[in-house]
């Protein structure tokens, strides 16, 4: 996950370092709010939010309405949330959230230190790894699976609800149509492809790959052992490398996705054998792309080019 791990006294010295400012208001951020404030669209309150990355910040919004105020820390496409080095605004935003969403599982253990470093009564604390059950080690691409985003909807939601019970009626209208109507094409994409495509085997990049690939019901054919080697930054085992090569070249493989935003050497050359051979290659991205997008304009984006993929391979 090309984690680089940093202490925890360094994110508790960016706490120390914004807490003579945590209390004053910054644009774009929730740092500094108590979080009391009357919510726009209700009888509740505000609810100031953080999440730790712009895919998970994106749902969040979506099932707070007017209810909530989110801040997103990671919102760049070049930015790598493995190793990213939070600021002192970041720790602040922190101190002042009464909701943290963040993503475990080693992914974004910068999170888990600014967490660490301002504990509060207050605030509630969503580790989305932790709620799917997926342990240290494993996979941390969750929102990539189907089946835990929409885990993480009723989560979210239900978190609302008690932090806002004034407007518990709101987030449960907001959910319902957030998951029947706004992830309607989303679902719908899945469905799809999961009815025409099962079974199908496939190529990857890394293991971002992976989640997607068993909610849509396709075969991973490249050895998890690579996967895990370029989306943690190690070096591919020359024996991993040549077992893909050998599927590229048998054609064994019937569509390669890549992470467009984490394209290696080893990466690049195998979506280079892959078009020589013939083999439609789709892309997916580890954060929202454009940054603007939501998570749904993004996913499905994604899930049109990965089934036209699989039409062109198929003739289906």
């Amino acid at each position: 996950m090309r984690t680089s791990i940093r202490p925890l006294a360094a994110a508790a010295l960016l706490l120390t370092a914004a807490t003579a400012t945590a209390c004053s208001t910054s644009s774009g951020d929730a740092a500094g709010s108590t979080g009391k404030g009357t919510a726009p669209g209700g009888a509740g309150t505000t609810i100031h939010v953080v999440a730790a990355e712009n895919f998970w910040g994106s749902i969040a919004t979506q099932l707070g309405g007017s209810h909530v105020k989110v801040t997103s820390i990671i919102t760049n496409p070049e930015t790598d949330p493995h190793d990213y080095e939070p600021t002192a605004s970041d720790a602040r935003t922190v101190a002042g959230a009464q909701y943290a969403i963040v993503n475990g599982i080693g992914y974004d253990a910068w999170a888990d230190k600014l967490l660490a470093a301002s504990p509060s009564a207050g605030r509630k604390d969503l580790v989305v790894g932790d709620l799917v059950g997926i342990k240290p080690g494993g996979n941390p691409h969750r929102w990539y699976s189907p089946q835990d985003v929409h885990q993480v909807i009723e989560r979210i939601t239900a978190d609302y609800q008690r932090i806002d019970p004034a407007d518990a009626a709101d987030f449960d209208r907001l959910k319902t149509t957030f998951e029947n109507t706004t992830l309607g094409p989303y679902n719908q994409e899945i469905a799809t492809i999961k009815a025409k495509y099962t079974g199908t085997p496939i190529g990857a990049s890394e293991s971002i790959v992976s989640p997607l690939a068993d909610g849509l019901g396709l075969k991973m054919l490249t050895p998890s052992s690579f996967l895990t080697a370029i989306s943690e930054g190690s070096d591919p085992t020359a024996h991993d490398k040549s077992a893909i090569d050998a599927q590229i070249k048998d054609r064994k493989i019937r569509i390669y996705v890549y992470n467009s935003q984490n394209s290696t050497p080893d990466v690049q050359q195998q979506v280079k054998e892959a078009k020589a051979e013939g083999i439609p290659v789709a892309t997916v991205t580890e954060t929202l792309t454009p940054a603007g997008a939501s998570f749904q304009q993004w996913q499905v984006r994604q899930l049109q080019g990965i089934a036209a993929a699989l039409a062109k391979a198929t003739g289906r």
